[in-house]
């Protein structure tokens, strides 16, 4: 060990494995940074004066007499309104071509919000998909995932939500993102104009994976200075977790851990809460709401990524392919939002409840009527009527494509009943029927 500019510097690496070494050191901090023969690492375990450092991009070509350097301090972000409309990597390095940014020096991976600071969601957060806003209503302040399978289209909708959404300022965390991905949100924001209020940090599937362990804390970080210093109402966009939860993986393997339900490591749980937790509505007016992508394996929503993430989410929204209109729909029956009820009503339109619950309970009327027909017993003419209801609602409302605001959504779906149903099958109070339905064709 020798000096060098008031740094030590560490040349007696005891152990290397695939993504991590471990030497004797004092003084160092947990989740501190170091170079590694000059390529970045964090501090992970300390036991005694034993350290474990990941090292990001791998250890090949990694001697044992490699010179360590502990930096002092955990991974930092520098903050300012020169974020908005740049693409950064998970050093918060830029990669649009642009100049670095000036602003202030904040450490990444802070705490989450006091709950004495924190004040009940209660905003709605428009994101001007049917699917979400007219079944799902999503409130500023909440956390929730997209459960989806790989192959289906759940970047676009994600880069959907952030060119609709009602929120002031947008963060994607983009992890593992193909190149393709990468240019499809860069060319999309810049073509719709929005890049103002969009900032993204992105790891793509040429970088190292390790690295996307930094990248949901690099946008949260990016959300807490806009909601907090500027009291602004955030929308953090994570994709995917479930290759964020993969790093997880790799690192805990790598450093000889017991893995726990589906080889994932034992912390998993505590790891998600900790980024899920970051979100918060804040009383004097700044909010930061998360919408986390969460791909499942086979569709097996019981794995321990997904399993974990509905304990410490406020819902789910499932994306399906409807195979009777060939499109991807937010799936009705296996979505919840269990903040909606403090918005709907109240922030939207006093026949909003109603009109939701009627629809999803005649939409159930038609998978019945559709087991009964593969089941091959006759259908009664309110089951015929179930499935043309059925169809066009998926058509018109819950396609990821639909792009309309909440009344209108409201108004559609009126036109729907009216179009199928009686008002007594409907069974919506008759007042509303009197204010919103007769307006609508009844």
């Amino acid at each position: 060990m020798k000096t060098i500019a008031f740094k030590k510097i560490y040349t007696k690496i005891e152990r290397i494995t695939k993504a991590t070494c471990t030497l004797r050191a004092d003084g160092v901090g947990y989740e501190e940074m170091a170079s590694v023969n000059g390529r970045l690492a964090q501090v992970v375990k300390i036991q005694g004066d034993l350290i474990t450092l990941q090292i990001f991009s791998g250890t090949e070509g990694i001697p044992t007499n490699a010179e360590v350097i502990f930096l002092g301090h955990a991974p930092k972000l520098l903050v300012s309104d020169e974020l908005c409309g740049r693409f950064f990597n998970a050093y918060g390095h830029p990669i649009d071509g642009g100049a670095e940014i000036d602003g202030k020096v904040v450490e990444i991976g802070g705490p989450s919000v006091n709950p004495v600071r924190r004040k009940q969601p209660s905003e709605l957060i428009a994101t001007g998909i049917a699917g979400i806003d007219l079944n799902n209503t999503l409130v500023t302040g909440q956390k929730i995932p997209f459960f989806a399978d790989p192959d289906q289209p759940f970047n676009q909708v994600m880069a959907m939500v952030a060119l609709r959404a009602k929120a002031d300022q947008i963060i994607l965390g983009g992890m593992g993102l193909t190149n393709d991905d990468y240019l499809f949100f860069k060319n999309i924001f810049e073509n719709a104009g929005v890049l103002d209020r969009i900032t993204s940090f992105v790891n793509t599937t040429e970088d190292p994976p390790v690295e996307r362990l930094l990248v949901p804390d690099m946008a949260l970080t990016a959300a807490e200075y806009f909601a907090v210093e500027q009291n602004k109402n955030v929308l953090v966009l994570l994709t995917d977790m479930t290759l964020y939860a993969d790093a997880l993986s790799i690192v805990s393997n790598r450093m000889d851990q017991i893995p726990s339900k589906d080889s994932m490591p034992g912390s998993l749980y505590s790891d998600l809460a900790r980024l899920y937790e970051k979100a918060v509505q804040f009383p004097e007016g700044g909010s930061i709401t998360i919408i986390a992508v969460t791909t499942l394996s086979g569709g097996d929503i019981t794995h321990a990524i997904p399993d974990n993430t509905g304990y410490i989410t406020e819902g789910q929204l499932f994306l399906r392919k409807d195979t009777d209109i060939g499109k991807v729909i937010i799936d009705p029956f296996r979505s919840l939002s269990r903040l909606k009820q403090l918005v709907i009503g109240t922030k939207t339109r006093e026949d909003h409840p109603q009109v939701m619950n009627a629809s999803i309970r005649l939409y159930a009327d038609a998978a019945n009527a559709k087991t009964k027909l593969e089941n091959g017993f006759d259908l009664s003419d309110y089951d015929e009527r179930t499935l043309k209801f059925a169809e066009k609602y998926s058509e018109q409302l819950l396609a990821i494509d639909i792009n309309i605001d909440i009344d209108e959504m409201l108004n559609t779906a009126w036109q729907l009943l009216n179009s199928h149903f009686s008002v007594a099958e409907i069974g919506i109070k008759a007042e509303l029927v009197e204010e919103y339905g007769k307006r609508n064709g009844n």
